[in-house]
């Protein structure tokens, strides 16, 4: 099964989120908040632009040994952040996972 987004608006806060899915159903990329449900298909149209870009990817690791990654768009905002890993090799099969599931086209509302 291949890779879909998930758009949902937050009853909390009103604000709209966008997540990435593997084909397993596990949630690979999260987006920040975004106030116009516009803005956040606009933030799900550049991950389809820059998850295959190796440059776009900005590793970073915890002193308490948490990996994790974002995902950046060519102005250097970041559009996406995965979880926690505890290994460097488990964040690299993360990122691996938004390179092949980052270009779908499949949006699920929430």
């Amino acid at each position: 099964m291949a890779g879909y987004y998930k758009l949902k608006q937050s009853e909390k806060n009103q604000e709209w989120y966008f997540g990435l899915y593997a084909g397993n159903h596990e949630q690979i990329l999260k987006s920040e908040g975004y106030k116009q449900k516009a803005s956040a298909e606009a933030g799900i149209a550049s991950v389809q632009k820059n998850s295959l870009s190796d440059s776009r990817y900005e590793c970073k690791e915890s002193d308490k040994g948490n990996f994790w990654f974002v995902l950046k768009a060519t102005n250097g905002q970041v559009i996406g952040q995965s979880e926690l890993y505890t290994s460097a090799a488990a964040r690299q099969k993360g990122i691996e996972s938004v390179k092949a599931n980052g270009s779908s086209t499949t949006i699920k509302d929430a």
